[in-house]
């Protein structure tokens, strides 16, 4: 028979489980929010979208500072300047008064340097776009996880509660049938370890919902968010196009080798800086300036004016830099190598990637069939199980068994039908597919 200190334990557990019921049941009153929206919100409060938008509004910034370099600049200065002179052999003194101010500009027009800056800071404004498309593939899928983690765990949840309750009732009949002399008190025993047992896992599915729902909630920057779970019966979007190769060649226009693509043109042009240290340099330059004299010797006093304009050609050709520029020609051209050898190994990579993808999400799509298989013959198990224990021919345990073998296949299958629609984004990230609207796809197969 149970001990007082086994129902002492239970009692614990009960209470903790009702705390958990009351958190699920604020949950459950909760309004479920589709996919599509909590992306919109996540997209206006993840701070590595957010961060990444920010990085590509610089790169933006510096290319209009690059650009600048071709358009013509000018300046202003004014000076003013008093000087005293004492003559030789005379009593007086000589004061002179020169304020002066002069407008400068300068057009270039032969610049090599410069425009490979430009040509430069064009390349790293489409890195920071490539950099701001993969945060928002990573925010879609990070967001996909977690929305599906919770209706993972509340699926897990459900079952584990189902099963605690089967297994409850299979000991209540164990009982009666021991108090009745029909049956022995090992099934007793037998059916409150696996109810202890139950409530264990049971507790353990509340604290991972928790867990899922605030991972969730912080991604989103709400509070209480509830997924809209699978329609029944589940329906789970095909792959296409269905052939590996096919996604692996996708994969060529992901953004990170369109990024390694442009690092490496971004270093072949750092090449081109490097040589125009030592190529000729021309520049339009004019200058307007006014200068006024006033001065004063022995009582006298005398004013002139002066005004100036000049406009030419300035021409600058470094000759002889002490072999520094061509000790920077060859860094640039090993340091492009580097560059184009990483190219490649992203590209491999990449497609490696793409390619466990894929294969992957064909093993998920394979487990959920199977696991539909097997969820309709533990349930045809547990059925006959349950009528061979009324006539006599099974016995306890074997009821439980099959009890607990039907609830975990249901939450594997469950959590089977979750990793399809995962790893289909997955798939699509790793070809560098990955969009809005395939969020869209997936909530089509989600409860409206």
């Amino acid at each position: 028979m149970p001990t007082i200190s086994g129902a002492r334990k239970r009692l614990s557990c009960g209470r903790i489980g009702i705390g958990g019921l009351l958190w699920l049941g604020l949950l459950a009153n909760a309004p479920a929010q589709s996919l599509q929206e909590l992306h919109a919100v996540a997209q206006a409060y993840d701070a590595r979208t957010l961060a990444a938008r920010a990085s590509a509004e610089a790169a933006r910034h510096r290319l209009d500072q690059a650009s600048a370099l071709r358009r013509p600049s000018a300046a202003v200065s004014a000076s003013i300047n008093r000087s005293a002179t004492d003559a030789p052999g005379r009593d007086e003194t000589i004061y002179n008064t020169r304020p002066n101010a002069q407008l400068s500009a300068t057009q270039p027009l032969i610049n090599p340097a410069s425009t490979v800056q430009i040509e430069q800071a064009q390349r790293n404004l489409l890195v920071a776009q490539t950099q701001l498309e993969d945060a928002e593939q990573d925010l879609i899928l990070r967001l996909s996880d977690a929305y599906f983690a919770v209706l993972a765990a509340q699926d897990t949840l459900t079952t584990a509660r189902q099963n605690e309750a089967a297994i409850g009732e299979q000991l209540a009949s164990a009982q009666r049938n021991f108090e009745v002399g029909t049956a022995t008190i090992t099934d007793t025993r037998e059916a409150q370890s696996r109810r202890d047992l139950a409530i264990a896992q049971r507790l353990a599915a509340e604290n991972t919902l928790r867990t899922a729902q605030i991972a969730l909630d912080q991604l989103v920057g709400r509070e209480g968010v509830q997924p809209r779970p699978l329609q029944q019966p589940a329906r789970l979007p095909s792959l296409k196009p269905g052939e590996v190769e096919q996604w692996a060649a996708r994969s060529e226009s992901s953004p990170a080798v369109r990024r390694a693509r442009l690092a490496l043109e971004v270093a072949e042009l750092e090449t081109r800086l490097a040589r125009s240290g030592v190529q000729p340099t021309l520049d339009l330059i004019g200058s307007y300036g006014k200068s006024r004299n006033t001065g004063t010797a022995a009582g006298t006093f005398g004013v002139g004016t002066t005004t100036t304009a000049s406009v030419g050609l300035q021409f600058n050709w470094p000759v002889f830099t002490g072999g520094r520029v061509d000790a920077r020609v060859r860094e640039t051209v090993s340091l492009s190598e580097r560059t184009r050898q990483e190219l490649e190994d992203v590209r491999r990579n990449l497609a490696q990637t793409t390619r466990q993808a894929y294969f992957t999400l064909l093993s998920a799509e394979a487990q959920v069939s199977a696991l539909e298989a097997a969820e309709a013959s533990s349930r045809l198990a547990l059925e006959a199980t349950q009528v061979g224990y009324r006539v006599g021919v099974r016995v306890n345990l074997d009821v439980l068994n099959a009890q607990t073998q039907l609830y975990t296949t249901q939450a594997n299958l469950a959590r089977a039908r979750y990793d399809v629609l995962l790893g289909q984004l997955r798939l699509r990230q790793a070809a560098g597919a990955l969009g809005a609207d395939d969020l869209g796809e997936i909530a089509k197969r989600l409860q409206p």
